[in-house]
């Protein structure tokens, strides 16, 4: 089975996670300093190429409503453009699969998350996009999970 890898964009940075083999945990790889469109895609396909990833979790930031923010349209476009990278891309990339993940909630409950690790403001800041890009992608293999185990 191949990873599938978990993103929460921001406009700054982007959270990267990537689950096991057997898409059952999800791991943090990396808080990645965003750049500008171009260079950004481009990091994401070396990656989803480097660790053999055939799904690409996007965390979607969608209001408490259920309504879309301006972040929400930000993310949106950032996937158009990803996915146009990984069509254009060639090698296998064009079957690489694309998913959301509702991300509400998911930056409060890092936060919750390295504040029970006793982890300093400081490091929390450089660490908290990457904790919830593995929350997002675990909520993801989760449902996942559930939905196999129904159909059995």
């Amino acid at each position: 089975m191949k990873k599938i890898i978990g993103l929460d964009v921001g406009d700054k940075t982007i959270g990267i996670s990537l689950s096991d083999a057997l898409g059952i945990t999800a791991q943090g790889l990396m808080t990645y300093e965003r750049i500008g469109i171009k260079k950004d895609t481009d990091k994401i396909v070396e990656l989803v190429m480097e660790h053999d990833c055939d799904t690409v979790v996007i965390g979607l930031p969608i209001n408490l409503n259920g309504t879309d923010s301006i972040q929400t349209e930000k993310v949106r476009d950032f996937r158009v453009k990803l996915e146009n990278k990984f069509r254009s891309t060639g090698g296998g990339l064009q079957n690489v699969k694309f998913e959301w993940e509702d991300e509400r909630f998911t930056t409060s409950i890092a936060e919750s998350v390295l504040i029970a690790a006793d982890m300093s403001r400081e490091n929390r800041k450089k660490v908290i996009d990457k904790q919830a890009a593995i929350i997002i992608l675990q909520s993801y293999l989760d449902k996942q999970d559930r939905i196999n185990r129904e159909t059995i």
